[in-house]
């Protein structure tokens, strides 16, 4: 099983919100996880991801995750 892939398939909102929040878990220290092994998937998925989506590095960056955030937001 150690050699299996999994595929994730996600929506280019979903990916660019989840790209966001995991490179700020990057970059804070968090002492509840306790496991390093953790750390491992987190750098593959957020490693993968900023290779993959122009978005990360257009000039209107900010505007584009507030959209996408809004656009996964469930309605009231």
């Amino acid at each position: 099983m150690g050699d299996s892939q999994v595929t994730i398939e996600l929506t280019s909102d979903e990916a660019l919100v989840l790209s966001h929040w995991l490179e700020k878990l990057r970059m804070t220290e968090l002492r509840h996880v306790v496991d390093p092994a953790v750390w491992a998937p987190i750098h593959r998925i957020a490693g993968t991801l900023g290779r993959t989506l122009p978005d990360l590095f257009a000039p209107d960056y900010d505007q584009r995750l507030k959209a996408a955030r809004q656009r996964l937001r469930p309605a009231d």
